[in-house]
Formats: structure tokens, C-alpha cells, sequence
């Protein structure tokens, strides 16, 4: 059965580090949000938040983090302190690779290992699968929120895998969500997954599938909403593991 006392505390942490990582991008572009047309509105480059403010935030965010991962055991910690290498540096990346988005998916999807280590004390192949499926999907769906930027971007400099693609965004897209979907489900298997996960997968794909039906690169609403619907991407097979799990335990 799935351990409600780990799944919470993996989601309080996940929301808190999350903030904690935008609040430290958003103090490492500041200057650059200030000049693009969607961001300069942010707190920080609006003058709403000072610098200072900004910092204390990010200060109290990592230490309830911190203390949200000391209920760990000792490998997770480790493992989850070893995560903030890829926070740090992922909001430097823009300024020098076109590939920003893979920096920010080994950051974001650092919790595919950490819930494994958390629950199990060590790493297996089916947690390192399932990471590299959450890069692909990361790549995926902010290749498609950095389009409504990308006017802004070629004026400051800035890179991103949606100047990187231009037109061919759709078909990069799609080998990201295809491959998504093939690791994850991979990990599925190696982890001994049942049918409820393999629907999630199935009914996953049917939306990525939706998503490119809808793609329209050239316009930012229709980016941003997109974008968004990543997260019910994410929760079908979110429910579909969980509900695997609760049925795999009971019978």
C-alpha cells in the first residue's frame, strides 16, 4: 500500500522546494524579467518585492524544506541535498546553452528519486528510468511555455530549446512525450506495475496527443494554456500509479 505519511510529505516538500527554486530564478533574472513583456510584472522586477524580501522567502522556504527532509532516512537526505546542485545552476543555463529546459528537468524530476530512496533506503533501475522519463516530459512541456517568450528572448539574449526548434517544435514534442511515456512506462514494469498504471499510461498519451492537436507556436495563450494542461498529464498518472498501488495491496 502506498505510505500516506511519505506521499505527504513528499508533496509538502515538493510544493515548498518548487517555490524555493522560482524564488531563486526569479532573483537570478530579475534583470532579465524586467525587460521581457510576460515577466517584468513579477514581483521583483515591478519593485512589489525587494531584492532583500526575496532572499529572507527563499531563506524560510529551504529551511522548511530542509526540515520536511530530515524525516527522512539518511540516504534520501543525502540524495536530497545532492538535488540542490541542479536548482543552483539551472537559472545560469539560458545564458549559454539552448538546452536550458534539460537543467530544468533534472531539477524538477529530482523527486522521482528521492520518493524511491524515501520509501526504500536506495536507488534501482526503475527510479533512474522514471527520471529520465520526467526530463523528457519537462522537456516537452516547457519547450512549448518558452514559445510565448521567444520575440523577448532573441532582443536579450536569452536561449531556449523554443529558438533551438522554431518550426520544428511538433515533431521535437512529440519524440520528448513519446519517449516520456515509453520510460515511464518502463519503469512501470520494473517495478512490477498492473493494468490500472498501463490505462493511466494509455490515457496519458491520448492527451499529449490533444496537446499537439492544439499547438499553435505562434500564440502565447494558447502556449500558456498548454502548458498548464501538463498537470493533468501529470495527475492521470499520478492516480493511476496510486490506485495500482492501493489495488496491488489489497489483493
Amino acid at each position: 500500500l502506498p505510505d500516506i505519511r511519505i506521499l505527504t510529505l513528499l508533496l509538502i516538500g515538493a510544493i515548498v522546494m518548487r517555490g524555493a527554486g522560482c524564488t531563486f530564478n526569479d532573483i537570478v533574472d530579475r534583470d532579465f524579467d524586467g525587460k521581457v513583456e510576460r515577466t517584468r510584472s513579477r514581483p521583483i522586477p515591478s519593485g512589489q518585492v525587494s531584492l532583500f524580501q526575496a532572499v529572507i522567502w527563499l531563506v524560510i522556504l529551504s529551511l522548511t524544506g530542509l526540515a520536511v527532509l530530515l524525516q527522512f532516512n539518511s540516504f534520501a537526505i543525502v540524495l536530497g541535498m545532492a538535488s540542490l546542485v541542479t536548482v543552483i545552476i539551472y537559472p545560469f543555463m539560458k545564458r549559454f546553452t539552448y538546452w536550458p529546459q534539460v537543467f530544468l528537468g533534472l531539477a524538477f524530476n529530482w523527486g522521482a528519486m528521492l520518493g524511491w530512496a524515501a520509501v526504500n533506503g536506495k536507488l534501482a533501475p526503475a527510479a533512474f528510468v522514471l527520471y529520465g522519463g520526467g526530463i523528457l516530459w519537462t522537456l516537452g512541456y516547457d519547450t512549448i511555455y518558452a514559445h510565448q517568450d521567444k520575440e523577448d528572448d532573441v532582443l536579450i539574449g536569452v536561449k531556449s530549446t523554443a529558438l533551438r526548434f522554431g518550426v520544428n517544435t511538433p515533431k521535437w514534442l512529440a519524440g520528448f512525450y513519446t519517449g516520456a511515456l515509453v520510460l515511464i512506462g518502463l519503469a512501470g514494469w520494473l517495478a512490477g506495475a498492473g493494468i490500472v498504471f498501463y490505462t493511466a499510461i494509455a490515457a496519458a498519451a491520448l492527451h499529449a496527443v490533444w496537446q499537439l492537436s492544439r499547438l499553435d507556436i505562434d500564440n502565447a495563450a494558447t502556449c500558456l494554456m498548454l502548458f498548464r494542461a501538463n498537470r493533468n498529464f501529470g495527475l492521470i498518472i499520478f492516480a493511476g500509479t496510486f490506485i495500482d498501488s492501493l489495488m496491488k495491496g489489497y489483493m
